[in-house]
């Protein structure tokens, strides 16, 4: 038997114990070697280089058009000169309005945001201020989204992409609470520049008695409960249960 002898390939030690097995051993120490040369020079990630990112871009606003008009549910800014009591943000409502200390409701739907500072300007300069000085923005359009109110556990706008159902758009709101008329729910839209509302039957829907209606960006979606705003409750009360939309 010939004496053992001893391979170095790289940081690898091979001991040829055999007679006749040079050959083999000597292929595979050099193809590790290669596998482990390649493996040192790619890092971690392998091929992709390693290097701590950056700082992403920050989300790019897109701003409203200039002749954007307010709808019912979005957000204004109203600031007054001088005025810090009437200064905020101020929710417009079911039927369009908002509510100013002093003022009281005034309507602000379908009106653009230089239209609302005319109007707002003209009732503080009758009794309250005298040149008043005021700006309007929009904080929160829902124009561009779906809004979910009324008896649901968490309500607010939300940002939709393809069709959504109103049975997704009340789970985008964490799905109804326990005093929810869940057999009564609103859905508001605007067709032909009119606000419209139908009824439907969320409980019939779940059962697949009724077929679940789309729901668009821009559509208001109120859940019927004990717990709704006066407002949503009076409007509520005028509503057939029917799936069609109508004038309000």
């Amino acid at each position: 038997m010939r004496e053992s002898q001893v391979f170095r390939r790289g940081a690898i030690v091979f001991a040829d114990l055999t007679p006749g097995r040079h050959g083999l051993l000597a292929l595979f120490c050099a193809a590790v070697t290669v596998l482990l040369a390649g493996c040192a020079s790619e890092g971690p990630g392998g091929p992709i280089p390693y290097r701590p990112l950056g700082t992403p871009d920050a989300p790019t606003v897109v701003s409203l058009e200039s002749d954007y008009k307010i709808a019912p549910m979005d957000t204004v800014t109203v600031k007054v000169f001088k005025a810090p009591d009437m200064s905020g943000d101020y929710d417009v409502d079911l039927t369009g309005h908002i509510s100013l200390p002093l003022v009281g409701e005034v309507e602000a739907a379908n009106l653009t945001t230089a239209q609302l500072d005319q109007k707002l300007t003209a009732v503080l300069g009758q009794k309250y201020l005298e040149n008043p000085d005021v700006s309007v923005g929009v904080k929160a359009s829902t124009k561009r989204s779906v809004t979910v109110d009324g008896a649901v556990k968490q309500s607010g706008s939300f940002g939709v992409a393809g069709n959504t159902s109103l049975m997704q758009a009340v789970a985008l709101a964490g799905g109804t609470t326990e005093d929810a008329n869940a057999h009564r729910v609103a859905v508001f839209r605007t067709i032909g520049g009119k606000r419209q509302v139908a009824a439907f039957d969320l409980v019939a829907i779940r059962r697949g008695q009724s077929p679940d209606p789309q729901i668009f960006a821009g559509d208001i979606v109120v859940v019927d409960g004990s717990s709704i705003k006066a407002a949503q409750k009076q409007i509520f009360q005028s509503i057939p249960l029917l799936s069609i939309f109508r004038p309000f």
